[in-house]
């Protein structure tokens, strides 16, 4: 019976053992994240946890993350569970002066903010700068509808909800306790998908205007070892 895995690590042999620790292993999406400047995250079908935590920990890392159509985040349970915890939180106020806080927010992105800052050291100065690299938004302002925006596999519905759960939405739960303006952006958002629509077909059309075009074109022999010599054959 070879028990040689029961060994401490500092018997092993000179050859095996690395005098430097291994750096902390971080997921494929985080890694890709870490090399652009701004992030854009689109917050539909998302779970509210999952998303916060991931998002927290970037922020800490020094990425600039915006999220948007915070509106449309997804919470497990039911709409009356996510309510009845929602009020248990509006009690809790201060008895003295109620002014002092704890603020309850009813926009869905000041919700969200307030879900990040809570898994953020935010009373020091590195948490503080991480919240600084935190944007969010309802819906897709400009210019952040003419941006790439990216989804978090780890953390949507889809993948980390089993299909018979029930779920809600945060911005139907914000409409409940006093957010005013759930019409006004579900009705900007269907301009915008709208302009968005036309945008895509027209790029499409140009696409593949410049394909044909480029397979219709003749290139002599010598511009051909031109660009041959120059890698673009």
């Amino acid at each position: 019976l070879n028990r040689s895995w029961l060994k401490p690590f500092w018997l092993k042999p000179a050859s095996v053992q690395d005098s430097t620790p291994a750096p902390p292993q971080r997921s494929a999406f985080a890694a890709a994240m870490s090399f652009a400047k701004q992030i854009v995250v689109d917050c539909r079908g998302h779970l509210l946890g999952r998303l916060s935590s991931i998002i927290a920990k970037e922020l800490l890392n020094g990425q600039q993350v915006v999220l948007v159509r915070s509106e449309d985040v997804n919470m497990s349970g039911s709409l009356y569970r996510a309510k009845l915890k929602y009020a248990n939180f509006k009690r809790k106020k201060t008895n003295s002066n109620p002014r002092h806080g704890p603020f309850h927010q009813r926009a869905p992105s000041k919700i969200l903010w307030r879900t990040i800052r809570g898994m953020v050291p935010h009373k020091t100065a590195r948490g503080a700068a991480a919240l600084d690299r935190l944007k969010c938004f309802e819906g897709i302002p400009h210019p952040f509808d003419r941006k790439k925006r990216m989804v978090i596999p780890a953390a949507l519905k889809v993948l980390r909800l089993r299909p018979e759960r029930k779920f809600c939405k945060l911005g139907d739960l914000s409409n409940l306790f006093g957010w005013k303006h759930q019409e006004l952006i579900s009705r900007l958002e269907g301009q915008r998908k709208v302009k968005s629509e036309a945008f895509h077909k027209k790029k499409v059309a140009t696409q593949r205007s410049q394909k044909a075009a480029g397979t219709k074109v003749k290139v002599s022999a010598e511009d051909q070892k031109v660009l041959e010599a120059a890698g673009f054959a």
